[in-house]
């Protein structure tokens, strides 16, 4: 990748700030923003990150800053009700807090709607930020998350959800390009219908990752029962990739309860470039990234025996 997409020279900067939806009874969504503040580099593709069950908006910085170096501008937004307030200031492991706190519908359904209100509140934000103003390719966000974060973004891609009234539901997002799942969930061995209904309407090109270690913190599942997520997505461009030895926590830069990694660190390179070449691919169509992406001789030669890469 390193002779195909160009490093950007610069500090990465950080701006922190948040959004108040007033039909919402004045819910506050945090967002933090990673980019280089230079307008030479012309418009920019953004990438929105949603974070897991008790995480927040600091999450992932490992991944943020990379693509930042590489090009991107991206937002972490924090999801009040099932994000860090969730264990701050309680007895016990944040793990074992979250665990026993019940996460509603309602809270689910807030959290998705985080999403679409953040991207029309994007302009308002673009415009209050010199670093952002008139930077931004408005022609070219995706969207990504981590556990119920990239449930949350399955659902913006298509995947129906039971509203409040157990309606099966589509909140589809059009305004996203492309996503990638990070720890992506299997939704339909908890809702009342076939995967091929579940799935059917993610046609978006999207890319799919966990690991041979990726069991549920909530439910003990392996990784496998993640895999019709995939499987029944009708895209024509969606990946694949199954880290050997992967666990829940090394796509989000963290460890939680996990014992010690002594792959992280090659693993969170395979992450990285991964998720640099499918935006390059789908958010820059950059047909040499995508070549690279899609190669025995480039990413699967790059890949070797740390995972399994998989493509339609």
């Amino acid at each position: 990748m390193e002779n195909i997409v160009q490093k950007h020279e610069g500090r990465v900067s950080l701006i922190k700030g948040e959004c108040v939806d007033h039909t919402r009874d004045n819910r506050k969504v945090l967002y933090k923003i990673y980019g280089i503040d230079d307008s030479s580099y012309g418009k920019r593709p953004l990438v929105i990150w949603s974070h897991g069950l008790g995480g927040g908006r600091d999450g992932a910085g490992f991944l943020a800053r990379y693509l930042v170096e590489h090009g991107y501008f991206v937002m972490h937004i924090q999801h009040p009700g099932t994000d860090t307030s969730m264990w701050e200031g309680k007895d016990g492991h944040p793990w074992d807090v979250i665990r026993a706190t019940p996460v509603t519908r309602q809270m689910t359904l807030d959290r998705f709607k985080d999403v679409p209100f953040i991207l029309d509140q994007l302009s308002d934000i673009e415009r209050s930020h010199q670093m952002l103003s008139g930077q931004i390719d408005h022609d070219a966000i995706g969207m990504s998350g981590h556990s119920f974060g990239a449930m949350t973004a399955q659902v913006m891609s298509g995947q129906i959800f039971p509203d409040i009234s157990d309606q099966l539901t589509s909140f589809k997002e059009d305004r996203f390009k492309a996503y990638v799942f990070y720890s992506f969930s299997a939704m339909a061995h908890l809702i009342d219908a076939a995967p091929e209904d579940v799935f059917s309407d993610m046609d978006a090109p999207m890319l799919y990752m966990t690991g041979t270690q990726d069991d549920s913190p909530i439910s003990g599942l392996d990784y496998t029962h993640r895999l019709p997520a995939y499987e029944h997505a009708t895209s024509d461009d969606k990946h694949l990739l199954i880290l050997e030895e992967g666990d829940h926590m090394v796509f989000t830069g963290s460890r939680g309860k996990l014992a010690f990694n002594p792959n992280r660190a090659r693993q969170e390179e395979i992450i990285q470039k991964t998720s640099l070449a499918f935006w390059e691919a789908y958010l820059k169509s950059n047909s040499k990234a995508k070549d690279w992406l899609m190669s025995a001789q480039g990413y699967s030669a790059y890949l070797s025996d740390d995972g399994v890469y998989k493509f339609g």
